[in-house]
């Protein structure tokens, strides 16, 4: 184990040498475009809701047909879907810097899943300026719930010093993993869940945050808030609620068993607990994440502040295969090809859905093509807070609010990844390339799609398309800077989430 002397010198070390890409706390070096403004008579409140490898076909409303999300549906139902959205990266930490600092991977902090010990995740830098930030400077209460993986507990980048008012849940996404867990944050104190001591497992910690996300909406009912609601549903390891299971028991089958740590010195620091009915907890999980999206919107109902709420879902990368899960049975990627840690389609592409009575037309669906970084220019917008100029994100308030003329689109898109021998990907126009293995070959050979024609990325047209090829070649040099921290290059840390 490292010893935490030197964990504080490579952060020094990090910190003294962080890309000057990244804004400062204090920076004036920004813009706003004028012509995305809006006009309200008052402030709106914003609920972020990210499930964690949720995959684009785990929902009803986008296709899946083994069970039903009723109340996400009907969020959608009552809002805007988006058919071409994109998660920050294809894994936790780095999905989650590029939402909250809207950039992407080419440029945010955070490029990989860099574990610290005992608990928690390189951090993001103090300078760096937050979407939480920017929403405490428009003058709203803001708040965390659930899992953060960007900075482990005390650090420049634990939750409250990075914007956030209010945090509840887990600091360290490896030991999200675990559904009864023996602690929780509550800011920054640490809460002995006693009924999970030893090998109890009596209180279930997605229930535990979700009381404290109402609790917060309900105690900021008069000002605007922006509630960041990052869920562990349904990543692994497989574990829900009894009464779950017992209504789903014996109707997937044949089952996944799933052999894993149920005690000894790893129990609850990362490896996941056995599962013998894999299938039917899967779907007992996102049965609970729906009722807890109905349950959030029968609060602001309750308290009258509905019409004036955003609310968004979506996922922060595709559908995970560990654990005991089983996204090909539930066909949890829907078309596309890859599932979580690929850079295919099935990797990052995520359900979106956004509701915003009297702003958002009911029932509508866009194909508007959108990622994780665009989130932070969008409610800066809403917002009425300047926009720092090094964002890679492009607001997308103009398809919001159905004027889809207005609404600019982006050049390209761009992942990098760091684990399973290095990838890239770029997205430009209805064009999809993919690299592999670039650690080992950086001049590694692409892949080339056309989506409008192939969705599922399963006919490789680089040879036909030369000049597209050259094109997209200069993006993958041009589209990142070098990170000190997380260099693209073999990594030697444990890559968890």
């Amino acid at each position: 184990m490292i010893k935490f002397s030197l964990h504080m010198f490579v952060l020094a070390m990090a910190i003294l040498f962080t890309s000057c890409n990244f804004s400062s706390k204090n920076s004036k070096n920004t813009a706003t475009d004028k012509k995305d403004k809006i006009a309200l008579e008052k402030l709106p409140n914003i609920i972020y809701i990210l499930a964690d490898d949720l995959g684009y076909g785990d929902l009803s409303c986008y296709g899946q047909e083994k069970f039903n999300t009723p109340n996400i549906d009907k969020l959608a139902s009552e809002g805007i879907l988006f058919t071409q959205h994109y998660s920050g990266s294809t894994v936790c930490a780095p999905s989650r810097s590029a939402l909250l600092t809207g950039m992407h991977t080419g440029h945010t902090v955070v490029r990989g899943n860099k574990e610290m010990e005992p608990e928690g995740q390189y951090p993001i830098p103090d300078n760096t300026y937050t979407l939480a930030e920017a929403m405490k400077t428009a003058g709203y209460k803001t708040g965390a719930f659930g899992k953060w993986g960007l900075g482990f507990p005390g650090s420049e980048g634990d939750p409250i010093s990075q914007g956030f008012d209010v945090f509840y849940g887990y600091n360290c996404q490896r030991l999200g993993h675990h559904y009864f867990p023996d602690h929780l944050w509550s800011n920054k104190d640490s809460i002995v869940l006693s009924g999970n001591a030893g090998l109890l497992r009596t209180e279930y910690a997605p229930t535990l945050i979700h009381d404290k996300t109402l609790e917060f909406i309900e105690n900021n009912k008069e000002k605007p808030f922006f509630a960041y609601v990052a869920s562990i549903i349904p990543h692994a390891e497989l574990a829900a609620p009894e009464e779950l299971m017992k209504k789903y028991r014996h109707k997937f089958l044949p089952e996944k068993v799933f052999n894993g740590v149920d005690d000894g010195p790893k129990y609850r620091k990362g490896s996941y607990a056995s599962q013998k009915e894999s299938h039917a907890a899967f779907v007992a999980m996102i049965d609970l994440l729906d009722q807890q999206v109905g349950e959030i919107m029968a609060k602001i109902e309750e308290l009258g502040i509905a019409d004036n709420t955003i609310v968004i879902f979506t996922s922060d990368n595709g559908p995970h295969k560990e654990g005991g899960a089983d996204p090909k049975y539930f066909n949890s990627n829907g078309v596309f090809k890859g599932t979580k840690r690929d850079l295919y389609e099935g990797g990052i592409r995520v359900p979106m859905i956004a509701k915003w009575p009297g702003k958002i037309k009911p029932g509508s669906t866009t194909e508007h093509i959108s990622a994780f970084w665009d989130v932070f220019p969008t409610f800066a917008t809403i917002a009425g807070v300047e926009i720092p100029k090094n964002l890679d994100g492009v607001s997308f308030l103009p398809v919001l609010l159905g004027n889809n003329e207005a609404q600019k689109q982006h050049e390209y898109l761009y992942w990098e990844f760091h684990e399973k021998g290095g990838r890239q990907a770029i997205r430009m126009g209805d064009w999809k390339a993919v690299k592999y293995n670039v650690l080992k070959k950086p001049n590694a050979q692409m892949q080339l799609y056309n989506l409008s024609k192939d969705a599922g990325e399963t006919n490789n047209v680089a040879k036909q398309n030369p000049e597209i090829v050259k094109q997209i070649e200069e993006l993958f040099l041009s589209a990142r800077t070098q990170s000190e921290v997380f260099t693209f290059k073999q990594e030697t840390f444990l890559n968890v989430d």
